[in-house]
């Protein structure tokens, strides 16, 4: 399940995930890990690591990863392409391949000096905090109807349109989903 989406049901309402869109960083027997990658946090990426500046994607915020450890900050970069993705398994610090893409998205070590692969990056994303499952949580959560499990696109962890994102990303799936990402926030209100 690492690099797959967790997109939330119209079901799930707790305002943590309502309508928000998870990618899934660590997944096994221990439990699950991932961060909320459509919910800007309001707080400019240069407040907090100004040298990571230059590589955010625009928003360029520090992004709320979820309630769990809202002290961690954990690191997406976008990389400009497969050939720099196999060798950034060597070179870049806490790299761990997540989306398998042109352009592929993994998680870097946000202490590594960005000048050193700015050649590399074609985006980055930080986030505060994350979402924690323990041991068959998110599995539970799956199958009561909770989450919609999805490939992730390149261009999902780091949308210049993160607000969007839970939309187009069931509407891109067709047929019933499409028109789930059509609701309004409150159906009753339609």
């Amino acid at each position: 399940m690492v690099g797959q989406l967790l997109v939330a049901t119209p079901r799930l309402v707790d305002p943590n995930f309502s309508r928000r869109v998870v990618l899934v960083l660590d997944h096994g027997a221990h439990g699950a890990l991932g961060v909320v990658i459509d919910r800007p946090g309001g707080v400019a990426v240069g407040e907090l690591l100004p040298q990571w500046q230059p590589m955010a994607t625009p928003p360029a915020e520090l992004f709320t990863g979820g309630p769990v450890a809202r002290n961690a900050l954990i690191g997406l970069v976008r990389l400009t392409s497969r050939d720099v993705a196999a060798g950034a398994a060597l070179e870049l610090v806490g790299w761990r391949l997540l989306v398998d893409a042109e352009h592929p998205v993994g998680t870097v070590d946000l202490a590594t000096d960005p000048a050193e692969m700015a050649e590399s990056i074609v985006g980055a994303r930080l986030f505060s905090g994350y979402a924690g499952w323990d041991s068959g949580q998110l599995e539970e959560e799956i199958a009561e109807g909770s989450w919609y499990v999805m490939t992730a696109e390149a261009r999902d962890p780091i949308s210049a349109d993160p607000e969007g994102l839970w939309r187009r990303v069931l509407r891109r799936q067709g047929g019933a989903l499409a028109v789930v990402g059509g609701f309004p926030p409150d159906p009753m209100m339609n």
